[in-house]
């Protein structure tokens, strides 16, 4: 009797990978800006400059687009917050942490406008992804924090909190970018605006947590 062979898959040419990336590439702006109820099909087509048909090609639907771009965010979003070290100095290991978040989202503010818009709609395709494992990480790094306070090496506040806190001022200024800029004249894009903010940040936390 012949046994039949495994077909293995087919490796992508360097044409579907780059047409594949030019599509998520337009998806994110349009995501960012329309979020995904807002968004079509038509729209990412339209501002990656090639048909809906060969769209449909290399992505059989519009959610199928949007969870690979999560997918790949989430994949570095949460690279800082693993990076914070129990071995490190706590006060510079939450400092770095602050100077990574503030950092992504001057690099990368369309990312933050994806992850927030997700969350703003009830998280409905990463809502297991946030009770595993984000929740798994960020209960690790709040119990790291919390050793320390234990040990009088930070002030003591509420961990989780001071996560929440972090995230909140530094994505600020990538999901209110348009506000930041009417009201600074710039944006955190402009190198003199990027150091003030970090600075500022720096102080607040450090006045929070120093001993």
């Amino acid at each position: 009797m012949a046994t039949t062979e495994v077909e293995k898959p087919q490796r992508k040419t360097r044409i579907q990978r780059a047409n594949e990336q030019k599509i998520l590439e337009a998806a994110l702006e349009v995501f960012s800006q329309h979020g995904f109820r807002g968004s079509t099909i038509d729209q990412i087509s339209e501002e990656a400059g090639m048909s809906k048909p060969n769209l449909l090609y290399y992505f059989k639907s519009k959610q199928d687009i949007h969870e690979t771009l999560l997918s790949r965010l989430l994949d570095s979003w949460l690279d800082p917050m693993r990076e914070l070290s129990a071995d490190g100095d706590p006060l510079e290991e939450i400092l770095n942490y602050v100077r990574r978040k503030i950092e992504m989202a001057r690099d990368y503010p369309r990312e933050s406008r994806l992850f927030a818009n997700e969350i703003i709609q009830g998280a409905p395709r990463i809502k297991p992804i946030l009770g595993g494992e984000i929740n798994d990480l960020l209960n690790s790094k709040a119990a790291i924090i919390a050793n320390w306070m234990e040990e009088g090496k930070l002030k003591k506040v509420d961990p989780k909190h001071l996560i929440f806190s972090i995230w909140a001022t530094t994505q600020h200024y990538s999901d209110f970018e348009e506000q930041v800029r009417v009201v600074l004249g710039r944006g955190i894009d402009d190198p003199a605006e990027f150091e003030n903010t970090k600075a500022y940040l720096e102080n607040m936390f450090t006045s929070m947590l120093k001993v």
